[in-house]
């Protein structure tokens, strides 16, 4: 399935399609690949695999977390592409969340060539620029994958046209949630965010900002067309005492978040 299907089925439905975020070889190669598919089962329409990087700085410290342990397992660049490929046979849009210096130094088209046939959708790059990132649109073109770019709660109007413009499949918003996950998504100013977005692109538009719980989920599923979780996922397999057990709860979670984004508060 493709990202724009997955949204559109979404909106079809009259809910918000539910993106869930997991590092490739987090809490290894196999276990990664059965923890994204318990949370497609569990609801997930849209699967972002991370490739993990050495100096995640854009991440906080759950993913950071994650991603450490990927890699000190050796966690590499075919293990993401096969998982890619493992993920996208559920039937869910998978794409790879990643920094852009990994793909630049594998070579872009390469990349882009192996992402296509391991199944991939597209990348999701939160330190490029559409500035900097004119290969990536030329060869993303080429290879017929989505584009997926950041805007934030800082972005004049100006830039995030800009912005929007070299998107394609969503437009991913990231804000801020809080540490404790207490407030909500209201006080963060994010329904401002992504009506600005909207105001520019008929792009779905996804908002990642913390999201924990079903109740959150609801709010966001308000005003976005997609809510992004991660960490929440992520903190699931890192608490739980066994894989099997991490599984199961990140299937629970994934449930819990369908609900809401069904409930639309």
């Amino acid at each position: 399935m493709s990202v724009a299907t997955a949204f559109e089925k979404a909106k079809a439905e009259n809910r918000a399609a539910l993106v869930g975020y997991l590092p490739a070889g987090f809490p290894s190669v196999t276990g990664a690949v059965e923890a994204a598919r318990a949370m497609v089962d569990g609801g997930c329409d849209v699967i972002e695999i991370g490739l993990p990087y050495t100096d995640p700085l854009m991440d906080g410290p759950t993913i950071q977390d994650a991603v450490h342990r990927s890699l000190t397992g050796g966690t590499r660049l075919a293990d993401v592409f096969a998982t890619v490929e493992a993920v996208a046979a559920t039937g869910a849009a998978t794409l790879v969340m990643t920094y852009w210096n990994p793909v630049d130094r594998y070579g872009v088209e390469r990349f882009a060539r192996e992402l296509r046939d391991a199944g991939g959708s597209g990348l999701i790059t939160p330190d490029l620029t559409p500035e900097e990132g004119q290969e990536w649109l030329d060869v993303a073109d080429a290879y017929d994958l989505d584009k997926v770019f950041l805007v934030a709660l800082s972005s004049t109007e100006e830039r995030i046209e800009k912005i929007v413009d070299v998107c394609r499949g969503f437009v991913y918003a990231a804000s801020l949630m809080g540490v404790t996950g207490a407030r909500s998504a209201i006080d963060t100013g994010a329904p401002g965010l992504v009506a600005r977005t909207k105001a520019h692109t008929s792009l779905p538009v996804g908002l990642g900002l913390g999201v924990s719980t079903g109740a959150q989920a609801a709010e966001v599923a308000g005003f976005a067309d997609g809510v992004i979780v991660g960490s929440a996922f992520i903190r699931r397999l890192l608490d739980a005492p066994t894989l099997a057990d991490g599984l199961r709860d990140a299937h629970a979670l994934a449930e819990e978040l369908a609900e809401g984004v069904r409930a639309r508060a």
